[in-house]
């Protein structure tokens, strides 16, 4: 006598869930160029390393003691790894309903988030679900007060192991917040939209009908920073979820991973010497000055279609992960606007939770001026780049490549904590820009001369002429001034005393509250 019979039983329910929302419901997803939540699952995963949980969870139909039929739960959730490493995952299964919550069973998506916070293991959401449905009032048979949309362990989450967040989909509602309670999150072109009330609604309430698109796809999303990257397709968004999640510890208990590298530690490239234009008015490509220092192939942006005046991501220095930054020249001269600024905090409180030391290749020409910046409140965003600066304790080195003006050229430096700061040749700063602060500081002067235009440049030449860094830093406010081409061996040194320091801040930081 054996149990063989109910084994056989637990298979064929399983072979069912597997059919999802059934043959005709998976071919018109696939007629929409996109991936059933199976396939996506089986690029995330390592080989046959998928464990999944509650996998029978579904709306059964029983004749007597025999199952007729099952509608699996259209929630799937699970472990596998990641190169080697376990993740927890959920998916959201858009073949059945939608992936509306009025087909879930049970709370699989809370509980996976729970086992991640006890296992200590990373979380990615596959995003693809419509959120929440009118029928959910006829199925319990009451209306009901939202309360907190169950948000409270996403919140945790943050503060603990690394989250990732893709949308795969439409997505909607409580899903759509989901969208952006993460560390990472992407969206793919042409199949996938957030928003955070569908078009139907949207027609309801403004009385205008819209697309889905123009309500919400990349055009809109990517481009207001609420999705950070943007993937060709469903295979490249689950390429740059490993990528991320390549750069992170599996929790802020463990150290960041390094890898071997090829790279030589004491490369110096040649290009360095001259890829600061000696005109400062003209710009530059930041990202030539990242190949040129950073572990080849290493830097993974993010963020690049917003707050395009910064350069963000993560990258690797003598195999040792890093946050990296540049100010980008290239738009709006480099100066810090609300978004740049809103990038740089992303990246600061990343780097914070999971302990990555954090390098910035500095360009500052300042804050974004004008009457648009002004009415969106350049003033307040400033000082809230400034805080979550000041109240790091990440390891931070500082490349200062050209120019730091007024208070956000301040933000290069920190007066607290492990901190390293190297001038290039071609550095040059102060409160504000000798052409700008001229006509402030000597308006009487310039205005009461014979030739008003004359006196000014006349001025203007006799600053610049004692704008040299090198009397900057015979008063020792240059620590460091070296030729470009050793920053790279520099910045491995700094990384290599870095490391040293790193198993002090294991752990949650204290006072350090993630926002997406």
């Amino acid at each position: 006598m054996t149990w063989q019979a109910d084994v056989d039983e637990i298979n064929r329910q399983k072979k069912l869930a597997e059919q999802m929302g059934g043959e005709d419901s998976v071919a018109f997803h696939h007629s929409r160029g996109k991936l059933t939540v199976r396939e996506r699952l089986d690029l995330l995963q390592d080989e046959d390393s998928l464990e999944e949980i509650g996998v029978l969870a579904g709306s059964a139909e029983w004749q007597g003691s025999q199952l007729e039929s099952l509608k699996p739960s259209n929630t799937i959730i699970g472990t596998c790894k990641i190169n080697g490493r376990k993740v927890a995952v959920s998916g959201g299964d858009f073949t059945i309903r939608g992936g509306s919550a009025d087909a879930n069973v049970g709370n699989k998506s809370r509980f996976i988030e729970q086992f991640a916070i006890d296992a200590r293991v990373p979380y990615i959401r596959l995003l693809d679900a419509t959120g929440g449905s009118v029928k959910t009032f006829e199925k319990i048979g009451r209306t009901y007060l939202p309360e907190g949309a169950g948000a409270h362990l996403g919140i945790e989450l943050m503060q603990l192991v690394p989250v990732v967040s893709a949308v795969m989909g439409s997505v909607a509602g409580l899903p759509a917040v989901q969208a952006c309670l993460c560390h990472f999150n992407l969206m793919v072109k042409k199949t996938s939209q957030v928003f955070v009330a569908g078009p139907k609604v949207v027609e309801e309430a403004t009385g205008k009908a819209i697309t889905k698109e123009d309500l919400g796809d990349e055009r809109i999303q990517v481009k207001n920073g609420v999705i950070m990257n943007l993937a060709e397709d469903e295979a490249d968004a689950i390429s740059q979820i490993k990528r991320f999640l390549s750069y992170l510890p599996s929790s802020v208990y463990e150290l960041p991973p390094v890898v071997a590298s090829d790279d030589p530690t004491t490369r110096k490239d040649e290009s360095l010497l001259s890829v600061i234009p000696k005109n400062r008015r003209q710009i530059y490509d930041p990202k030539k000055v990242l190949k040129a220092v950073l572990d080849e192939g290493s830097f993974f942006e993010i963020g690049p279609y917003y707050g395009k005046s910064r350069v963000t991501g993560l990258a690797r220095l003598g195999g040792m992960p890093c946050g990296v930054m540049a100010n980008n020249p290239k738009f709006n001269g480099g100066s810090m606007d609300i978004a740049a600024g809103e990038k740089t905090i992303r990246l600061v409180e990343l780097c914070e939770t999971f302990h990555l030391p954090l390098v910035y290749f500095a360009d500052e020409p300042g804050f974004s001026v004008g009457p648009a910046q002004e009415r969106a409140g350049i003033v307040r965003a400033g000082a809230r780049v400034l805080t979550t600066i000041h109240n790091s304790n990440i390891p931070y080195a500082c490349i200062v490549m050209r120019q730091l003006y007024g208070v956000a050229g301040g933000l290069h430096h920190r007066e607290k904590g492990f901190y390293r700061r190297y001038a290039w040749p071609s550095t040059h700063g102060g409160s504000m820009h000798i052409e700008g602060g001229t006509a402030i500081a000597y308006k009487r002067e310039i205005e009461s001369a014979d030739d008003p235009k004359a006196k000014k440049e006349e001025i203007e030449d006799r600053l610049q002429a004692i704008s040299s860094p090198f009397r900057n830093a015979h008063a020792f406010g240059i620590e460091n001034m070296i030729d470009p081409r050793e920053t790279r061996p520099l910045l491995i040194e700094f990384m290599k005393d870095a490391w040293r320091l790193l198993p002090e801040s294991l752990g949650r930081q204290s006072g350090l509250s993630y926002t997406p």
